[in-house]
């Protein structure tokens, strides 16, 4: 997978892409970052990158010029996303991360800066993508964010390939309460089951535990649809235990 980002401080990303598990995956060419300044494509002497909108208005937008010439200055590849990081977009969730990863081998990632983009810039956009509904001063963070997901989820990046599919948002659920040594931390105690050996009753402890965490904190989960799974397993868990009994 490679990653083009165009960005007007490229410095910001250094750390993030030289850290854990991304540093290690790129670092074993299994993704490969390439930073654009668009900067570097301007054509006046001042290298001006933003000016005042038509019309009037708070703030400056990015020109069109300079993000039209990193773009274009990019190798295409035959399966080629060029995404918009904007508070307008889908948001960043993991049906989206697994479509990007599934479906392109190479991720064009525009960092918006100041107020926004020309307007103009989205006829090269194929797709916008939001960290959620919020203002933040740049794209540079949700494209971290965006590149750290798709990342994680290419083979070789994560060792133990099982832990993809044991997390939050793979079931359309959140992830189950894990605990790990002491058993016992100041009076704290990790719940009996987990200590019991019985798998079976671990699994559904922490598929109910799952459940109620979601439907506490993240009820719209449900809503999307997570609700049938949890009617399709209590029935599948049902037929089993009529089987187990006759």
């Amino acid at each position: 997978m490679r990653f083009d980002i165009v960005t007007l401080f490229p410095d910001c990303f250094n750390s993030v892409l030289n850290s854990g598990l991304l540093g290690k995956a790129l670092a074993k060419q299994i993704a490969e970052v390439h930073l654009v300044n668009p900067r570097d494509f301007t054509t006046d002497k001042h290298r001006k990158v933003d000016d005042e909108p038509y019309g009037g208005g708070v703030g400056m937008l990015m020109k069109p010029e300079p993000i039209f010439n990193a773009v274009e200055s990019l190798p295409i590849l035959p399966r080629r996303e060029i995404i918009l990081m904007s508070p307008q977009g889908q948001t960043i969730n993991q049906p989206l991360l697994k479509e990007l990863v599934t479906n392109y081998d190479q991720l064009v990632v525009i960092c918006g800066h100041y107020e926004g983009v020309d307007e103009r810039v989205l006829h090269l956009v194929t797709r916008e993508v939001s960290l959620g509904d919020f203002i933040l001063t740049g794209g540079e963070i949700p494209a971290m964010a965006l590149i750290n997901g798709v990342v994680r989820l290419i083979p070789g990046t994560v060792a133990k390939t099982e832990s993809l599919t044991a997390e939050s948002f793979e079931e359309g659920l959140l992830d189950y309460p894990q605990y790990t040594r002491p058993a016992n931390f100041r009076g704290l105690k990790v719940p009996d089951v987990l200590l019991s050996g019985n798998h079976a009753a671990i699994a559904k402890w922490r598929y109910e535990q799952q459940i109620q965490k979601t439907r506490d904190r993240r009820p719209d989960l449900l809503e999307q649809g997570a609700g049938g799974r949890e009617q399709g397993k209590q029935g599948k868990q049902g037929k089993q235990g009529e089987n187990n009994n006759s």
